[in-house]
């Protein structure tokens, strides 16, 4: 699949709608304004924030290299993979929660973004061969 073929995939462009947004949350909600330098902190706030920013990023990732891959299992596998991101990314939001961030209607619009991507990943999961479902069940 080419990457014109890629950014047109609605999963793929709902993606990286999410990364943007974890990327403009993690920055305003950390305390290290350099996100490249996170994972260095010793704050428990840009601890959550490197990770989300990190799992929102893998998300695209995996999404291409199953649209790539030939191999239905890889592609069930990066389905996978992208549930446990979703899942943590929701996670992140709780934690952010629980560090104090008093902006919560930002977290709220995350948890939302995510909700629009989980159904729009339903769907591409569910276009696989076998409809996705053997993997999950």
């Amino acid at each position: 699949m080419s990457y014109d073929n890629l950014r047109a995939l609605p999963v793929y462009k709902k993606a990286l709608e999410l990364c943007h947004m974890s990327r403009e949350i993690a920055s305003y909600v950390s305390l290290n304004k350099d996100l490249m330098k996170l994972y260095q902190s010793n704050s428990h706030r840009d601890t959550i924030a490197n990770s989300l920013l990190t799992d929102a990023i893998l998300i695209p990732k995996k999404i291409a290299s199953a649209e790539i891959s030939g191999c239905h299992l890889e592609r069930m596998k990066s389905a996978s993979f992208i549930n446990i991101m979703i899942r943590n990314i929701n996670s992140y939001c709780n934690g952010l929660e629980n560090d104090g961030v008093k902006e919560k209607e930002y977290l709220n619009l995350l948890r939302k973004e995510i909700k629009i991507f989980r159904r729009s990943f339903k769907k591409w999961r569910n276009s696989f061969p076998d409809g996705g479902t053997n993997y999950f069940n």
